[in-house]
Formats: C-alpha cells, structure tokens, sequence
C-alpha cells in the first residue's frame, strides 16, 4: 500500500515511524520553509538540510516523482516541497493522511484517495475524510474516529511535567527568528532564549529546550518558536514523543482496518 503523509513535522513524522515500521510505503509533503518546532524528530528538516535521521528512518528530500521511486527503491521515505500535495496525482495512494495541524482543513477532500485520514481538529469523519485520529492529550489520545470530529482545539497546550503555557516560546514581535539556546540546552525562567525581530525572548520556566525553531525563519508575534520540557531529559529531544506515537497509533489501525475490509 502506498501512503502519502501531508506534513512532515513532529507529528506526521510519529506517524510515519508506525507506519515506515509497519511496512507500509511512505511519501511526505511539506511546505518551503518548515515551521517545525521539534525540529530534531522531524523529517521535515530535510527541507533545510537535504537529509534528515529520526530513529529508523532516513527522509531525502526530492523534487519530483522520478526521485520519488529512487528513493522508496533505497527504502527510505522521500520529502517534497508541495504544499497542495500535487504529487498525489502521479503517485495514486491508497491512503492520504493530512498531518498539517492547521486546526482547520486546508483542502482535504474525502475523495482524495480511497483512505482519506483527518488528523486532529478541522476534520469531520464521513464529510471531508473516512476517519480522524485525535490529537488532545489525554483519555483520548490517538483514538480513531470514523464518524464526527476530534476535540475542538482549545488552545491550551497539553500539560507536562505540570506546565502548560509556560512550557511554549513564543515570538514577541513580528520579524526574523533568532535562537539563542538550542535543543538540548539546560535552560533558566527569564533566561534570553532567542530573538525575534530584534525583540528578546525569555523562557518562561526552567527546563531543557526540547524544540526551537530554525534560525532566519520569518516570525509573526505570539507564534510559537520552541517549548521547554520540565521533565529534562534530554533523550526526549531526539526520540518521538509518547502523543506522536499514539496518534500514529491511530493512523496505524485506521489504515490496518482499512487494509482488513478491502482484502
């Protein structure tokens, strides 16, 4: 079966570690310049750089469908830049899986492919996709939907290590991004961690970076550019967190069950 992921964040990279260790063929989209904030467990980050290493897979960037085949022939996991994953119609998936989390549908229809999953809020099961996987921390995380929507988003951060929106960098002004600190960086509440449009930004709890930002990436006020893991282990930097992997749960059993129905 082959699977086309839309976004190549932290996320939709969670989800194609289930999916890439299931077995399953996988290509990715994304847009020009990533917003990825857990940048190190991210294949989008072989937008920037090419190349990009998260746990068991290695995504290359291509910009058409002839690299696409060399690179799924390596077993590896290709990367393009399309932001309208027009490549969908050369490459014919059995299953589209939209993993942007803009919060709303940025064009997924639910003929898209003969599987259509939503992930997270913005979706309806039925209407614009087969079925939605859940994105909110807690009871129902990862939780396949096959009729209705996920939680509404509430824009609260989930809480971890008991912090919720202290653990978000956010950009004080609009401008060009600045990291200070890096992944991995043992940081202090009111430490400079980075600037944004010559503006400082201090974290607002101690902890360890767990995501930045890239640096000279245009920022708007109040986005979000890193997070601060209370928890400080800095394994957790480089490893696919516990919601991208249930949520790629998610996505693993709705396509499997997909897979079951039409054999």
């Amino acid at each position: 079966m082959k699977i086309l992921i839309k976004g190549a964040g932290d996320l939709a990279t969670g989800i194609a570690s289930r999916l890439y260790n299931s077995g399953y063929q996988i290509l990715m989209t994304d847009i020009a310049v990533p917003l990825t904030v857990r940048r190190t467990v991210a294949l989008s980050r072989a937008v920037y750089e090419g190349k990009a290493e998260v746990e068991t897979m290695t995504g290359i960037l291509v910009k058409n469908m002839d690299e696409v085949e060399k690179v799924l022939s390596d077993r590896n996991i290709p990367v393009i830049v399309d932001e309208k994953a027009e490549i969908r119609k050369d490459y014919q998936p059995d299953v589209v899986v939209d993993a942007i989390l803009a919060k709303k549908n940025l064009g997924t229809r639910i003929t898209d492919a003969p599987l259509v999953i939503g992930v997270g809020p913005g979706f309806t099961a039925g209407e614009d996709c087969h079925a939605v996987v859940e994105t909110k921390r807690g009871h129902y995380l990862g939780q396949a939907i096959w009729k209705g929507s996920a939680i509404p988003n509430t824009g609260i951060p989930g809480n971890i290590g008991g912090f919720t929106v202290e653990r978000i960098i956010r950009a004080t002004a609009d401008g060009i991004f600045e990291p200070v600190a890096k992944i991995g960086d043992m940081v202090e509440k009111d430490q400079i961690v980075a600037y944004s449009g010559g503006k400082e930004i201090r974290a607002k709890m101690s902890g360890i970076v767990r995501g930045m930002l890239q640096e000279h990436v245009p920022v708007t006020e109040n986005m979000k550019c890193g997070d601060i893991d209370a928890r400080c282990e800095l394994e957790h930097c480089y490893t696919i967190s516990d919601k991208a992997r249930a949520v790629g749960g998610g996505v693993l059993e709705a396509v499997c069950g997909f897979e079951h129905r039409r054999a």
